[in-house]
């Protein structure tokens, strides 16, 4: 095998990785857990939850390890291609990360106040739930914050793929698409425009063909040999 494709399919694996661990760490808590402006319930599904709740916060965690070797993987495949862009790429990722981490943190305490801490008992109860619906809608917005960048760093990931002969352009113009399918729907969300619903079940499939058909092309096929590309060293 050679080591292009060697890294491509490693790209494919961390991106894989990423997908299950990250995505299970970000939705979990949306999905299942919040209940708009009711503590009282959020409180109750964190305690109801168990361990799937802590589980989410470390596959959340590690879904951003997974994002940072991602990022590295990828800017070893196409730092010829275009290194600006290859660089760009790493940039993006490297403002996310620590984004998602810090609202990831936000959870830690929610789950304290639902676990009954000890210090916590000068505070009534309403109170404390209080305090655990915040921390569980910081995270929450933080996830939708974070969703500029994870968009944005598809457009660099997106047009390497185009410039590249060893990886189909069609797979590049899929992942531009997605760029742009995640800024809308996050940007429609902070913004609590009316018919949020409407717009996110209308850029579902842009949501998912991009990465996901570069998943699986990766860690499939991985990158074809070619004699001759052109290289592009912008600085």
């Amino acid at each position: 095998m050679n080591s292009r494709k060697k890294t491509a399919r490693t790209a494919g694996l961390w991106y894989l990785l990423l997908a299950i661990a990250g995505g299970f760490g970000t939705m979990y808590v949306p999905l299942n857990i919040t209940v708009s402006g009711d503590a009282s319930a959020t409180v109750q599904n964190i305690v109801d939850s168990g361990w799937i709740y802590q589980l989410s916060i470390v596959s959340s965690l590690a879904g951003n390890v997974f994002f940072i070797f991602l990022a590295l993987t990828l800017y070893r495949l196409f730092k010829d291609v275009d290194s600006k862009q290859a660089r760009l790429l790493v940039t993006l990722v490297s403002v996310s990360v620590p984004i998602t981490f810090l609202s990831t943190l936000a959870l830690v305490p929610a789950e304290m106040i639902a676990s009954g801490t000890n210090y916590l008992s000068v505070f009534d109860i309403s109170e404390q739930n209080a305090m655990a619906l915040w921390a569980v809608n910081l995270f929450d917005q933080g996830i939708l914050f974070v969703k500029i960048f994870w968009g944005l760093w598809l457009l660099p990931f997106g047009i390497l793929v185009i410039k590249s002969e060893f990886i189909p352009k069609i797979f590049g113009i899929l992942l531009v698409m997605n760029c742009f399918a995640y800024l809308i729907t996050a940007f429609v969300s902070l913004m609590e425009i009316q018919l949020m619903d409407v717009f996110t079940y209308i850029l579902i499939p842009f949501l998912v063909m991009g990465e996901f058909s570069i998943i699986f092309w990766l860690l499939i096929k991985g990158a074809k040999e070619t004699s001759t590309y052109s290289v592009s060293t912008n600085i």
